[in-house]
């Protein structure tokens, strides 16, 4: 058992104390409630409010009238300062293991404040190694407190306490939990590349100081963590939640080795306790190996996908500096960015800007396979084609997935789309003999002539499931190689997308680099881009509400792109997003106002070496 009263008060406490339980009677006040009036101790409301605004929660276990404790707290102005007030008549240690429980916080860090030295004694036989004292030391442990935890003046961990606090409510009116995650509608971020790093400081806390969903406990530096970031083997990202309780702000990281498809960290905050984000995580980055170290609160498996969690798109700051003073503008211009995730770096370009940016790029399946999902035979696919008939393809297929023929597009949820139709390109089309269907796959490679069992080699080298030489023997008789889509087919199939879309939403259309990349194995693609830039600037000359955003004038050389000419250098991400917002702000009728704090900071961002590199290289 643990006690730092009845001894001379050590210079540390045992364990960081991340709540405290007070007592009432002869504890918080003098006197006792239920016998008369009691004596406010301003010493006691003064410490609740210092380590409230340094991170420390407070909360009460005392045996009293719950409507006559709370009226006075209430008068002393103190109530709004606790959370899970537990207060009847009942014995406190099962009280306080239960509060702990709800709380999700460990007995270490916790400091329970009694003058009953029975009561102490019975909150640590229940919940051993729990920190006890009596108020009567408190003057020698009141400097020790305030130095506690970090500055917190919002009072931001008490609102998340708050937040808890509320949802263990709703909880207690369910008999089912599944209905009750269903009905608090939890919804999940992931932010991955250059928008991670804003979040150094958080993402060291949490490696560091979580331990309850800590998978992994592999701590580390900030400097480690730097280092990590540019490393292009490595894919970092945080996970923020949120549902009708309340947001919860970041509360998960990982950090994906590519190469290996192994977690080397994969940490939550308690917070998120039973809203089962840690296994939805898991599933989200098709449940790459991992190796749990020490004990954890959750146990995972690779094969539930918890259903009542949504995706939201990325919308990484919703804060815009206008004038460079923080503002948050519920009138801003919704823009669905839909193409390859190299795109992903235009993202905090664009948000310098008053805009809201959602997402929706290529994506790993739970094959393990690279899937775009931006291709115009594909998006057709997924419009017209019966729900029976895509679940075929997306079964019979490995390099689809479930999730191949989903998209924001028919959603109607933006104010104007901004698409790059880079895969119609380059990608090959292969048809379906049985049915005519056509699905786009790989390219500048026909998979029906190639040596299968070296392909099959290769699949597995990079981790691809299903992708063996059978199923490749079968796709080889069931498809036959169309070759890329042609100008032709292209323009109709854009003008098909145009009539899907309200007309009122205008459509932004990305075009691609003109120029040889020497080693990029991929024979005539610049002649392919000379010929595909014409069909697009063709179809957007003659459509209604679409404008053409012309890479070519600032991507002109080698030296402009990396490994192909899809994938430009980071510098040129911010000049497409500034043509962007240029090409927006003709058509919305007044210029985008713009934050240079925020534009500065995604420059710094992008001069990480190799940040995002290794991200979408990963998924192309």
């Amino acid at each position: 058992m643990t006690a730092i009263s009845d001894t001379v008060p050590k210079v540390a406490l045992p364990e960081p104390v991340k709540v405290i339980i007070w007592d009432l009677d002869d504890t918080f006040w003098r006197g006792t409630l239920s016998e008369g009036a009691v004596e406010a101790l301003e010493e006691n409301l003064a410490l609740v409010r210092d380590t409230a605004a340094r991170g420390i929660v407070h909360t009460i276990v005392s045996k009293n009238d719950f409507a006559a404790a709370e009226a006075k707290l209430i008068e002393l102005g103190i109530r709004d300062l606790f959370v899970f007030p537990q207060i009847s008549w009942q014995p406190k240690g099962p009280i306080i293991k239960e509060l702990l429980e709800k709380m999700q916080l460990r007995a270490p860090n916790a400091l329970f404040l009694d003058d009953n030295p029975i009561n102490r004694a019975e909150a640590q036989y229940y919940n051993p190694k729990l920190q006890v004292a009596d108020p009567a030391d408190l003057p020698h442990w009141a400097p020790v407190l305030r130095a506690s935890g970090k500055p917190d003046p919002e009072f931001s961990r008490l609102e998340q306490y708050k937040l808890l606090e509320r949802q263990q409510q709703a909880r207690s009116a369910y008999q089912d939990n599944v209905a009750f995650l269903r009905d608090s509608q939890v919804h999940i971020a992931f932010r991955e590349g250059a928008a991670v790093i804003p979040d150094l400081d958080r993402i060291e806390e949490l490696i560091n100081r979580s331990n309850q969903l800590n998978f992994t406990k592999k701590r580390v530096t900030k400097e480690e963590l730097r280092a990590s970031f540019s490393d292009p083997s490595r894919r970092w990202g945080t996970v923020r939640v949120h549902d009708r309780f309340g947001d919860y702000g970041l509360v998960g990281i990982y950090c994906l080795n590519q190469p290996e498809n192994r977690l080397e960290q994969l940490v939550f905050s308690c917070r998120i306790l039973h809203l089962g984000i840690e296994q939805f995580t898991c599933a989200w980055l098709g449940f790459p190996a991992l190796e749990v170290q020490g004990e954890v609160a959750t146990e995972l498996n690779t094969t539930d996908r918890p259903d009542w969690i949504t995706v939201d798109a990325q919308d990484v700051d919703k804060q815009l500096v206008v004038g460079d003073s923080p503002t948050v503008d519920s009138t801003q211009l919704r823009v669905l960015l839909k193409g390859g995730c190299d795109l992903g770096q235009m993202t905090p370009f664009l948000q310098a800007f008053q805009l809201s940016v959602i997402e929706e790029f290529n994506y790993v399946n739970e094959n393990q396979v690279p899937v775009h999902i931006e291709h115009t035979a594909l998006l057709r696919a997924g419009r017209e084609l019966p729900a029976p008939e895509q679940q075929r393809l997306a079964a019979s297929l490995p390099f689809l997935g479930q999730e191949a023929f989903d998209t924001k597009l028919w959603s109607a949820d933006y104010d104007a789309l901004i698409y790059s139709p880079l895969m119609d390109y380059t990608q090959d089309v292969y048809r379906e003999k049985a049915t005519g269907l056509d699905i786009p796959f790989g390219g500048y490679h026909d998979l029906t002539t190639a040596d299968l069992a070296a392909l099959a080699a290769r699949y597995k080298q990079r981790r691809f499931r299903g992708m063996d030489e059978a199923f490749l023997q079968r796709f080889r008789h069931d498809f036959q190689f169309e070759g890329q889509i042609s100008p032709l087919r292209f323009k109709q199939n854009l003008r098909w997308l145009r009539e899907q879309l309200p007309s009122a939403v205008p459509v932004f259309f990305l075009n691609g680099a003109e120029i040889e990349v020497p080693g990029s194995n991929e024979p005539g693609a610049k002649e392919r881009h000379v010929i595909m830039n014409q069909a697009l600037a063709e179809f957007v000359a003659e459509a209604d509400n679409c404008f053409l955003i012309d890479v070519r004038d600032f991507v002109r050389t080698p030296a402009d792109v990396t490994n192909n000419l899809r994938h430009y250098h980071r510098a040129h991400y911010r000049t497409l997003a500034q043509r962007v917002a240029e090409a927006i702000s003709a058509w919305h009728g007044r210029q985008l106002p713009r934050s240079a704090w925020a534009d500065w900071r995604a420059q710094l961002a992008s001069r990480v070496p190799g940040k995002l590199k290794g991200v979408w290289e990963k998924l192309r």
